[in-house]
Formats: C-alpha cells, sequence, structure tokens
C-alpha cells in the first residue's frame, strides 16, 4: 500500500516537473529562438554571480517577479471569481497530462510499473474532457474583471476554442477508427507494431496540429489576448495572476506536442527498440536492461515533444496574426468540412482493405 502510494506520488512529480519545466523553460525559448530568427542577441541580462548563461536565468528573474510584484484587483471586480480563474487555467492545463503516456512498464523488485500517471482506457474522451473544460478559467478571468475591453478578449476566446474543440475532436476521428482505441497507451503500442499515425493519416495530423496551436491561442491564433489592440482575456491581471494565464499558455503548447507526439509519432515508440532491447531487421541484436529501455522510450518521447515545441514556435514567430473573423473563417468553413471528408475517405478505405 505505501510503495503503492510512493510510485504514484514519484510518477506524480515527474509529470509535474515534465509539465511545468518545459513550460517555464519555453519562456527562454519564447524569446532567444525569436532572436536567433531576427538575428539579434535576445534576453541576456539576468545573472548570478556575474555568469548569464545565455539568458537561461530569466525563467527565474521572471518568477521572482511574479511572485513579488503587487498583485492589482480593479474595485469593482468579482472577487472570488477574479481570484480563482488563473487557477483554474493552470489546473485543466496539468491535469491533461496525467493520460500521456512516457513510456512502456518499468520492471522494479519484479513490480510493474506503467509509465503513465492514470492508465484510464478511455484517454482521448479524458482529454478532451479536460480541453473543454479550460475556456471556463479564461471566461471567468475576463468576465469577474469588470473591464469591457477583457470581456471582449474572453468572448473572442470562448467562440474561437469551443469551435477549434469540435474541430479537434473531428480530426482525430480518422486515426481512431484506425487504432480502434481510445486508450493512448494502446495507441502507442499499435504504432510500435504498425506505422507511426503520420503516415497513416497525413491529413489528419496536419489539421489537429492546426487545430492544436489555435487552441493554445498563440500567434497566429491570437485574437483573444489581442496585445496590439489593448484587449486581453487577462488586462486586469498582474502579478501571479498574471503569471499564471501566461504560463497556462506554455502548458497548452507542450500539452499539444505531447499529444501530437502521442497519437502520430510513435509517443515514446523508438525504431527497432523492443522489451528486451534492439532488435534489428537484418538479424543484429542489442540487448538492454529494462531500466536502459524504459530510460530511452521517456527520452524518445521528451525529444518528439522538444521537436513540435521548436516548430510551434518557428510558426508563431513566422505568421502573423490572424484576424478574428478569418480565425473564425478557417474553423468552420475550412478545417471542419476537410476532417468530416478526411473521415469519410478514412471509412472508405477500411472497408476496401477489409
Amino acid at each position: 500500500m505505501i510503495e503503492g502510494i510512493g510510485i504514484l506520488l514519484a510518477k506524480l512529480g515527474f509529470v509535474l516537473l515534465f509539465a511545468l519545466n518545459f513550460g517555464g523553460l519555453l519562456t527562454w525559448v519564447e524569446r532567444k529562438q525569436s532572436a536567433v530568427m531576427q538575428d539579434r542577441i535576445g534576453a541576456n541580462r539576468a545573472s548570478i554571480l556575474g555568469l548569464r548563461v545565455i539568458g537561461l536565468f530569466h525563467p527565474i528573474a521572471d518568477a521572482v517577479k511574479m511572485f513579488t510584484k503587487e498583485s492589482f484587483r480593479p474595485g469593482d471586480a468579482e472577487k472570488f471569481l477574479f481570484t480563482i480563474a488563473p487557477a483554474i487555467s493552470v489546473f485543466f492545463a496539468l491535469v491533461g497530462f496525467a493520460v500521456i503516456p512516457f513510456g512502456d512498464v518499468l520492471y522494479i523488485g519484479g513490480e510493474a510499473i506503467n509509465l503513465q500517471l492514470a492508465p484510464l482506457n478511455v484517454g482521448v474522451l479524458y482529454l478532451f474532457a479536460v480541453a473543454g473544460m479550460a475556456v471556463y478559467g479564461v471566461v471567468l478571468g475576463a468576465w469577474a474583471s469588470r473591464n469591457n475591453f477583457a470581456l471582449l478578449g474572453g468572448l473572442r476566446a470562448s467562440a474561437q476554442m469551443i469551435s477549434y474543440e469540435v474541430a479537434l475532436g473531428v480530426t482525430i476521428i480518422g486515426s481512431l477508427m484506425i487504432y480502434q482505441t481510445v486508450d493512448l497507451q494502446e495507441i502507442v503500442r499499435w504504432q510500435g507494431m504498425h506505422y507511426w499515425g503520420f503516415m497513416l493519416q497525413p491529413i489528419g495530423f496536419l489539421l489537429f496540429l492546426t487545430v492544436g496551436i489555435a487552441e493554445t491561442k498563440r500567434i497566429p491564433f491570437d485574437p483573444p489576448e489581442g496585445e496590439s489592440e489593448i484587449i486581453g482575456y487577462f488586462l486586469e491581471y498582474s502579478g501571479m495572476g498574471f503569471g499564471m494565464y501566461f504560463l497556462t499558455d506554455f502548458i497548452e503548447t507542450v500539452m499539444i506536442s505531447a499529444i501530437t507526439v502521442t497519437l502520430f509519432f510513435g509517443g515514446w515508440q523508438v525504431p527497432f527498440l523492443t522489451p528486451d532491447g534492439f532488435v534489428f531487421p537484418w538479424g543484429w541484436q542489442w540487448p538492454l536492461a529494462n531500466w536502459a529501455v524504459a530510460f530511452l522510450q521517456v527520452s524518445a518521447f521528451t525529444l518528439k515533444v522538444a521537436f513540435f515545441l521548436w516548430l510551434q514556435m518557428t510558426i508563431r514567430w513566422t505568421l502573423p496574426r490572424f484576424r478574428y473573423d478569418q480565425v473564425m473563417r478557417l474553423g468552420w468553413k475550412y478545417i471542419l468540412p476537410i476532417s468530416l471528408i478526411n473521415i469519410v475517405v478514412t471509412g472508405f478505405v477500411i472497408l476496401l482493405i477489409e
């Protein structure tokens, strides 16, 4: 009983560190990658004992500033909802990681440990459930601020997120028809025995990634924040209230990358890596201990997620922001119909093959 609780807490700690550390690191990547793309130095002023380490201390400086800066609240704001709204956004951004498989099975002392915090057999449905709840933190924060500009940002956010959540679910139905399961761990194992998802569903992958970027509310899909228009659901927030909203966007970016890797790029799968080690088609084998296999699986998953984080950052600093009407038109008139066509074509192909 105690050992089981210890293992659960260890997995919980790893998942939280994975999500929060990646989210915090992205605040540095946001500045440094944009600087590299624009041929400038970027953030490098924060130092400890004279060491700047290419600006890596800036996330620490940000955290100190957020925790120590005065948290302002408008006089006529709804106090309770105004206070709790950022926490709601962070909570639902984090709980989705519970069903993400980071590896297969690790054996310690004869006990099998599933490298997944919550091995639900309805993992995909759980993800969409918590994704649908995330909009509440945004809308409540905007409404509770009693600011018309913040409310306008909240209305934009609610319309955009709800609209794209419809497409988010539809884009992966073609993949689920092939996998024949909504268990994320089984989806990853299926890809290891057959083909990675993007090879079978290239259109579904491109549509899902596009919709996922829109769900993070980041450029080019950032009308809810609309900083150039002085419109944003977090307009009245300062201190850690703003910090939690800010961090939520980055955590959601990590989440979209993790889901993309899990559904379309084999998750923790490594080519030719089996539970007993590497087995190559030409007959050569390289046996590995179970802990080494698990380490390689977790490392592969992390590297794949890092690649898609880099890709999303590249898109963010390459494409111009869409107008609000363009965002809605893209979702309803293009992405959703193409996703439905993809489902029909996938079903037709499956019938032909069977």
